[in-house]
């Protein structure tokens, strides 16, 4: 598998992601965000955590009016796999690939802590390594994590099975108990939770190798 991991000024996750993907088998390339072109025959795009441009005006509002993010809406028009991880999620909400939007969290805080994990769906690259209601352990790390979205997107989300995880505890007021979701084609995930810093038997958790484990299986069968 051929991943591209972007990076933006402020991402601090970007090399967690790339060690996590190459951990898994994939040929990783760093990806800068003032490149107007992806490199050739990707499978995946990453956009990793962080706080890209300093989370100036709204979180992932700049990065996703960089150069390299028309290249993924087009990659992802086409079909392209595209994963967005906390700041990421907030870059694809940014770019119209992914409903709703990333508020600041309910009580106003920033969350920093392993949290349980309910798979919501199977039935996607991402998360066909889980079992359907499985609970795994993976860390959270924001400010701006409180999901909200209309009531006719949320009704989508719910009735076209979109709703890839939700928290088993919300600890930032995210509509539904939402942490990620899917588009139309399940090819673009969005999530707060970080996966990448759980997949190491060092980390407090390794409930994130499935979920890289999975996508690379995908990939090998596409």
């Amino acid at each position: 598998m051929r991943a591209a991991v972007l990076v933006f000024p402020g991402s601090n996750c970007d090399r967690d992601m790339a060690v996590a993907l190459r951990t898994a088998g994939a040929d990783v390339t760093m990806v800068w965000h003032k490149d107007t072109n992806l490199p050739e025959g990707l499978d995946v795009v990453a956009i990793p955590g962080g706080f890209s441009f300093g989370d100036y005006l709204r979180c992932g509002a700049i990065a996703g009016r960089s150069p390299i993010c028309r290249s993924v809406i087009d990659f992802a028009n086409r079909g392209g796999f595209v994963l967005g991880v906390c700041n990421g999620f907030q870059i694809l909400t940014e770019t119209g690939l992914l409903p709703g939007a990333l508020m600041r969290n309910a009580g106003l805080k920033f969350v920093c802590k392993s949290v349980g994990l309910r798979v919501e769906t199977t039935e996607s690259a991402f998360t066909s390594g889980y079992a359907k209601d499985q609970v795994i352990s993976i860390p959270i790390a924001h400010h701006d994590g409180n999901y909200n979205l209309s009531p006719d997107d949320l009704a989508a989300l719910q009735d076209q099975h979109r709703i890839a995880f939700r928290y088993d505890a919300n600890p930032n007021g995210s509509v539904d108990n939402i942490a990620g979701v899917l588009s139309e084609n399940r090819r673009v995930l969005g999530m707060m939770p970080h996966p990448e810093r759980a997949v190491d038997p060092a980390h407090p958790s390794a409930d994130g190798q499935p979920f890289f484990a999975s996508l690379l299986e995908q990939m090998a069968t596409t």
